[in-house]
């Protein structure tokens, strides 16, 4: 039993140095994204990408499919926990040196000496490994300092010989609390000053003061055009999705950015950001939707798009090959037909503004009616291949490159009183359109047809539907869409993973 007890003692003995260690490492994360925020030179950018890499497939299918962006946020919170273990071991060599054990008094140059010694070292290694992670000097003295805040603050907290604490230096319980009350606080004031690092975005129907007449007109037919029902999204989203294989968006230099045609084409080209913004500008709706959407799930958007054709680059390229595939500069890539690419649209703007960082700035790709994955984001080359190859998500067991599937979302239960119900939703099928969206509160015994909103211009854009009816008890609701070539949507149900979800959307809805 005395075994057990010491062993529990040596344990305690370095709870102490553990917990001071974490709070370095929490106050070198807090350090470095108080100096450059939410950005590829952020410290646990990297770590992020090693996470997802790292990731089995059948984790990651669970958080595109069930989890959502709630996936998303647990992977960076992940490699966020890590980042802090990570510095904080490499800070450990400092905390050991300010826990020596000689008694008060102590010769005050040596005391000052270890400290000095404790900081320099606890900083050093830290700041060291950040600039191996991102090569950015700004984010290494920012983590350095937020290591050397911490360490500063565990030498000199507290008096010598003060009872509980204990000698100056053996990271006694309230040196401990200074440590881990500062690194909470620096960490805090990174997110007051940075924020969450999410671009903020006015909503789609606000239409900006400057914006070019065209825009003003389709942004104003949207809003007329949007059905009044009650909690319903416009037909401009007022918060597009965003999905990416990492956490932190990258931060693209407009004035180095270029976009490449390459492979197999007569000949190859370069654009820079000036010769796109050159050409006459076209502006789109255009409907977005992820592979990984669940059936009634919330990852489809419309905005209006303004860009150049792709086809003015295809054309003066002039292709060989039957395949292209996108890259960005996120490392992404997907491979697909060429010949969806033609329409499609080189895209710089959204919604009238300036395409957002996180929509893929500066530019980004759209391509009619097909899945959100091959719109690949800050989009850096097209390369035009003879042979078939696989996709970033090919290789995970997705295959959502094809045309997507024709869906009537249910997103919508009003009760109007007197026993009236409204139901309403969106509507999507791609190029193919929607003719119509039928609704049963019978559990599919009869169908009635809704109301639908009027067609926005373009091939590629969703439509509302909304439809009243009286309810006295609890009752099956279904709805389904019917696309312009005169097909209903699948009925069987299936999950996204691999080509996307099928079936059509029901709820049960009870009395009022």
């Amino acid at each position: 039993m005395s075994r057990v007890w010491r062993s529990i003692a040596r344990v305690r003995t370095w709870l102490p140095v553990v917990a001071v260690a974490l709070a370095a490492g929490l106050a070198a994360v807090g350090g470095s994204y108080l100096s450059v925020g939410r950005r590829p030179a952020f410290v646990a950018t990297p770590v992020d990408r090693v996470v997802i890499a790292a990731s089995p497939e059948a984790l990651v299918t669970v958080a595109i499919t069930q989890l959502g962006t709630l996936g998303h946020q647990v992977a960076f919170l992940t490699a966020i926990a890590l980042t802090c273990l990570l510095f904080g071991l490499s800070a450990l060599p400092g905390v050991l040196l300010l826990r020596w054990r000689e008694p008060v008094p102590d010769a005050l140059a040596r005391r000052s000496v270890r400290t000095i010694g404790g900081v320099i070292a606890g900083t050093v290694l830290p700041g060291a490994l950040a600039f191996g992670l991102t090569r950015s000097p700004v984010s290494s003295a920012g983590t350095a300092a937020g290591v050397g805040l911490v360490l500063l603050v565990t030498a000199g907290t507290g008096v010598p010989g003060a009872g509980a604490d204990g000698p100056l230096g053996s990271l006694g319980r309230r040196r401990v609390l200074g440590a881990v009350g500062s690194a909470i606080g620096l960490s805090a004031v990174g997110l007051f000053v940075r924020g969450t690092g999410e671009e903020s975005f006015p909503p789609g129907l606000e239409i900006p003061e400057d914006a070019r007449p065209e825009v003003r007109e389709l942004l104003t037919r949207a809003k007329d055009q949007s059905l009044a029902v009650e909690g319903l999204e416009p037909l401009v989203s007022t918060d597009f999705y965003e999905v990416d294989i990492a956490n932190v968006n990258p931060d693209v230099d407009r004035g180095a950015w270029s976009l490449s045609i390459t492979g197999a084409v007569e000949e190859e080209a370069e654009y820079d950001v000036s010769d796109i913004e050159a050409m006459e500008l076209e502006d789109r709706f255009v409907t977005l939707r992820c592979v990984g959407d669940q059936l009634n799930g919330r990852q489809m958007d419309t905005a209006l798009w303004g860009g150049v054709p792709v086809e003015r680059l295809l054309e003066e390229a002039n292709p060989r090959g039957d395949r292209v595939v996108l890259h960005g500069a996120d490392s992404y890539y997907n491979e697909f037909p060429i010949n969806a690419l033609w329409p499609g649209l080189l895209a710089y703007r959204m919604n009238g503004r300036p395409l957002p960082r996180a929509h893929g700035a500066p530019v980004r790709a759209l391509v009619p009616g097909h899945w959100g994955e091959i719109n690949v984001k800050w989009l850096t080359e097209i390369e035009v291949r003879d042979e078939d190859t696989m996709g970033y998500w090919e290789h995970r067991g997705w295959h959502g490159t094809g045309p997507v599937e024709t869906v009537a979302k249910l997103w919508q239960v009003n009760r109007l009183g007197g026993g009236r119900v409204e139901v309403a939703g969106h509507a999507y099928a791609g190029t193919r359109g929607i003719e119509a969206v039928e609704v049963s509160t019978d559990g599919g015994d009869t169908w009635d047809d809704a109301e639908l909103s009027d067609p926005l211009p373009g091939e590629d854009v969703w439509r509302q539907w909304r439809h009243e009816y009286g309810a006295s008890g609890t009752h099956e609701m279904i709805v389904r869409a019917r696309d312009g070539d005169g097909d209903h949507q699948i009925p069987e149900e299936d999950g996204p993973k691999p080509d996307g979800a099928t079936g059509w959307v029901s709820k049960t809805v009870g009395p009022q």
